[in-house]
């Protein structure tokens, strides 16, 4: 009987050789599989990515803000 397909999409990279001897033994020694272990590196990885840039869309809005009070405050009526 076959295998049922699984849910997901298929992602053929080429990696490097050391990169990838890396993967294979931390696999063995942790008894997961190779999907398993890049999953969840990539979740982590794109998960650190999106929460820097939300971080870094707050910190610009922020400084707009500051730079908008800044030159309400400071300009026009002193001139």
């Amino acid at each position: 009987m076959a295998r049922p397909k699984k849910n997901g999409t298929y992602l053929n990279v080429c990696i490097k050789t050391p990169i990838y001897e890396r993967l294979e033994a931390m696999c063995d020694n942790a008894g997961q599989s190779k999907t398993v272990a890049v999953e969840r590196a990539l979740t982590l990885y794109l998960d650190e990515y999106e929460d820097k840039q939300r971080k870094l869309q707050a910190f610009e809005a922020s400084a707009l803000n500051l730079k908008n009070e800044f030159e309400r405050k400071y300009s026009g009526s002193d001139q």
